[in-house]
């Protein structure tokens, strides 16, 4: 869970903020990655609470853009279709024109990329707010500086530090996607269609896109798998992207008992509203554990390369297993040494992690018969 007390200053060029009056259609640049999507959310909030009657469009990546959706303080999707018709110079341009058709009177720029700044300034937004990452701080018309200490708190508090210092009020939700009949009725179907019963259900997400060194062994998630349907009867769901259909399979190899993998057969909205009827969700450092905890799902989430101070997911109902090491947090994709951050995490913790949480989601006290091999 994390703190959402924290306050940091920063300050923005020239000490001048967003006037609170004259905009009324504004424009935020999402982020590309799913987890970053997630939190961003009370940036946007801030946002909302800041500009109550505005309409606020959100640029986004097709792959994020159903995370988008669930947020109730935004008007609009603009879907910033690259790789597509928006890929390349031209693309970019033609993103720009189509930009300028709606008449925006602000942008505020949570990617952090020049790119965000340049397509801004082509669709001739007269306000163009954001950090002075990579090089774009002459591109914007409210730069805010990025410090060193900014870069080391929670990512969430990266996004709202930034609009807080360009005159955003404080967010007054807590990070939370809202799903609605829709995605209920979607669970339901998908139930059917993956042959799944009414009764505990458990999400395994093996994965991790930023590559190896986030992804906990298959074995010992197949070993949690395995217990948890020897004693609290369970289902297992093995969850992620085509990308991470090779850890799934491994899950799958390794268990003893039958789980179902649908990595790769199921788009985001339906991984969503399946995530949103499991019980428990056990992940590696990824987009889905994100979204798992601010479903406010029960998350147990395994960190190994990444740091968990910067990117732990949201929701009250989660909780990190990770070992501070001498290497740790590297940040690498490939360890290079022994990957002794992931090899100290034992089977044991996680299962006693996933028990308290179904514990407390059941309302009862005591334990199981002890795990074992």
């Amino acid at each position: 869970m994390v703190d959402m007390r924290q306050d940091i200053s920063l300050s923005v060029r020239g000490g001048k903020q967003l006037p609170r009056s004259g905009i009324k259609r504004l424009l935020i640049r999402g982020t590309n990655w799913i987890g970053d999507a997630v939190m961003t959310l009370p940036a946007v909030s801030a946002i909302r609470e800041t500009w109550p009657n505005a309409e606020i469009s959100i640029l986004a990546k097709p792959w994020v853009a159903e995370v988008y959706k669930l947020s109730q303080d935004l008007d609009r999707i603009v879907v910033f279709e690259d790789p597509g018709r928006h890929s390349g110079f031209r693309g970019k341009m033609r993103l720009a024109n189509e930009l300028r058709g709606s008449n925006f009177d602000c942008a505020i720029l949570l990617q952090n990329a020049i790119e965000a700044a340049l397509i801004a300034k082509w669709a001739k937004i007269p306000l163009r707010a954001g950090y002075n990452s990579d090089g774009r701080g002459l591109l914007l018309t409210h730069c805010v500086r990025r410090t060193a200490r900014i870069r080391r708190v929670h990512q969430i508090f990266y996004y709202l530090e930034m609009v807080k210092a360009l005159g955003c009020v404080p967010a007054k939700r807590d990070v939370y996607l809202h799903t609605g009949d829709d995605y209920r009725e979607l669970a339901q179907s998908l139930f059917v269609r993956f042959g799944l019963k009414n009764k505990t259900l458990i999400g395994i997400s093996p994965g991790a896109a930023y590559g190896p060194a986030k992804r906990w062994f298959p074995d010992r998630f197949a070993a949690v798998a395995d217990w948890l349907i020897e004693y609290y009867d369970a289902q297992v769901l093995i969850f992620g992207s085509a990308g991470d259909a090779p850890s799934a399979a491994e899950v799958k190899k390794k268990s003893r008992h039958f789980v179902i993998d649908i990595s790769g057969k199921t788009t985001l909205k339906e991984a969503i509203a399946l995530i949103g009827a499991c019980d428990l969700f056990l992940s590696n450092d990824s987009g889905l554990m994100h979204v798992a905890g601010a479903l406010g799902i029960p998350t147990v989430a395994i960190f190994g390369s990444t740091n968990p101070v910067a990117t732990s997911p949201v929701g009250k109902n989660s909780v990190v297993v990770h070992h501070d090491v001498d290497c740790s947090p590297c940040l690498k994709p490939v360890c290079p040494r022994d990957f002794r951050c992931m090899k100290l995490i034992t089977t044991e913790e996680v299962c006693e992690a996933a028990r308290k949480l179904l514990d407390a989601k059941a309302g009862v006290s005591g334990k199981p018969e002890e795990f074992t091999t």
